[in-house]
Parts: structure tokens; C-alpha cells; sequence
């Protein structure tokens, strides 16, 4: 039918004891409910350039995101999941700045609801996008940046045992300030050589 809106299809993915999902607008008030209660703990780590507003967090704003981020979809520039265990959103995970050609890299962000911290959950979360980026995507190298002083999201990375490339100084601008990042990286190479490990540690499948 002329005019009718096409419907979106969410992307979902599925670890052991998470599925990730495409957010869109009717998961505004569990989104937002995790965001006030978590403000402090993730705010200080979010890019954000100096003098700007923190981000948005109105239902609008949130829709306006879930759009952005469908098309980034679509496009294959990026994608973006809310993280769910036992159909409660406890946070998000994205494979953004998607680049093809040469290069083939992508790069992981993610966050978890202070109260499931310490549970492993983004550390599974991050395989599930990991085999998503090499095994669907074909990309040949993923990479994440974090604050050195970033302790709970290096402890990610460190529980699956990521090569650490080094200290980027000044390399995004996060809450305001300029700073360093400490860059971790894995290629399809060694995913291909790590993989059966990897998935029977945090996927428990063999």
C-alpha cells in the first residue's frame, strides 16, 4: 500500500544468559528507568564534547536514536543492541564507525546497569558482537578504546584476555575532557585461533 510504513524487524542476537535486541521506542521506560538509577556511574564515561548537554534521555530523544541507529543499520555503518537477561534491559553494546575496504574494523562500546556489574555479563555480551562482527560481518579486526582509569569496563576486556595495543593520548573527547584511551584489539586471525576457547568459556557451547 502506498504510504504504508514499513515495518522494522529487530536484530537480535543470543548469548548463554543474554539476548541482545535492536532497541526501539517502546523500550523507553526500562531504558530510562536503568539510566536515572545508573546516572552517576555512566555519565562519566560517556563522549561528550566540553560545554555540551549531557545526553539526552527524553522520549523523544530516545526514538530519535533508535531511528538513527536502524539506519546506521541498514547501511551496515553500525549497530546498536540493548543487552537483556531474563527480559530485563541491564544495559547496551554497539559495533559502531563500521569501516570497509582496506581497513574492516569496527569498534565495541557497551554498558551495564551498576547492579548486575560483576556478573559477566558484558564480557558475554562483547562475544556475542565479537562473533557477530568476524562470523556475519566478515570484518577482519574489532577494536576497544576505554579511560585507563575506567577500571570496571578494563576488566572486560582483561576477563577476555584482549591484546592491549598501547595508551592513545587525547583520543576522544568524554565528558568534557580530553583523554587518553587504552586500545585493545583482536583480528579475525585470532578469533579464528581463540574461538572454540571463547565460546565454551562465555557462550557454554563446545
Amino acid at each position: 500500500m502506498i504510504g504504508r510504513v514499513a515495518r522494522v524487524v529487530p536484530l537480535e542476537l543470543n548469548g548463554w544468559r543474554i539476548r541482545l535486541r535492536t532497541l526501539t521506542e517502546e523500550d523507553y521506560e526500562a531504558w530510562y528507568a536503568v539510566r536515572q538509577r545508573c546516572r552517576d556511574w555512566l555519565v562519566p564515561w560517556e563522549p561528550r564534547p566540553s560545554g555540551a548537554p549531557a545526553t539526552p534521555e527524553d522520549r523523544l530523544s530516545f526514538a530519535a536514536r533508535c531511528g538513527a541507529r536502524e539506519r546506521e543499520r541498514q547501511l551496515g555503518g553500525g549497530f546498536g543492541f540493548g543487552l537483556f537477561m531474563e527480559g530485563e534491559l541491564v544495559g547496551e553494546i554497539t559495533l559502531s564507525s563500521i569501516q570497509r575496504g582496506p581497513f574492516q574494523n569496527g569498534f565495541i562500546g557497551y554498558w551495564v546497569d551498576r547492579a548486575q556489574a560483576g556478573m559477566g555479563l558484558a564480557p558475554e555480551a562483547v562475544v556475542v558482537v565479537l562473533r557477530f562482527a568476524f562470523e556475519e560481518l566478515r570484518l577482519h579486526r574489532v577494536e576497544i578504546a576505554i579511560v585507563p582509569r575506567n577500571s570496571p569496563s578494563r576488566r572486560v576486556v582483561e576477563k577476555l584476555d584482549l591484546r592491549e595495543e598501547g595508551v592513545a593520548q587525547r583520543f576522544l573527547e568524554i565528558d568534557g575532557r580530553w583523554e587518553d584511551h587504552v586500545r585493545y584489539a583482536i583480528t579475525a586471525e585470532e578469533w579464528a585461533e581463540r574461538r572454540q576457547e571463547i565460546l565454551r568459556v562465555w557462550l557454554r557451547k563446545s
